[in-house]
């Protein structure tokens, strides 16, 4: 069994996947940190180095390595990476659990704005900005994110609630 977390990013894709992971002793792969260590790269250095098209046909290309695997895995994308090629296609093809991890654009301005010094694409933004950047990618990604067998809105919940909510429907 496969199961994908999907949502932008601060939506707690990685936070979550860990959490399920030790619960359903799943194994658990984030896709950044995969990408990472396969290309001796951080994101911010591929896509300074190699550009934006390099990094998602790698990032389409090592999610399809992942999910070949024969191993019961949870796996978080990055915030876009269900929107490029056809990763989305391909994962509802499959018939792979997809999570979407649903959160306001206020959540996601909050958790980002606090976390800015690690994430580059955001690194400059204003708080004004920055709460129009997640509001235009979020309009621009619903359309895949939405595509998700299991929605979960995450606003004001607690890493446990959401895990259980997850678990409720996978059953």
């Amino acid at each position: 069994m496969k199961i994908v977390l999907l949502g932008y990013m601060a939506s707690g894709k990685s936070t979550i996947g860990k959490v399920l992971s030790q619960k359903t002793n799943m194994d658990f792969i984030d896709l950044d940190a995969y990408i990472e260590k396969k290309e001796a790269l951080s994101i911010a250095e591929l896509f300074a180095s190699k550009g934006e098209v390099y990094f998602r046909i790698q990032e389409g290309r090592y999610l399809k390595e992942i999910l070949a695997s024969q191993q019961d895995t949870i796996i978080s994308l990055g915030g876009g990476t269900p929107c490029y090629g056809d990763v989305m296609k391909m994962l509802l093809q499959t018939g792979i659990t997809t999570v979407y991890l649903k959160a306001s654009i206020g959540t996601l301005e909050k958790r980002l704005q606090s976390e800015k010094n690690t994430r580059p694409l955001i690194a400059e933004l204003s708080k004004e900005k920055l709460t129009e950047y997640i509001g235009k990618h979020l309009f621009e990604r619903a359309s895949f994110y939405e595509q998700s067998s299991i929605k979960i809105q995450i606003d004001s919940k607690s890493v446990a609630t959401i895990v259980s909510e997850i678990e409720a429907q996978l059953l």
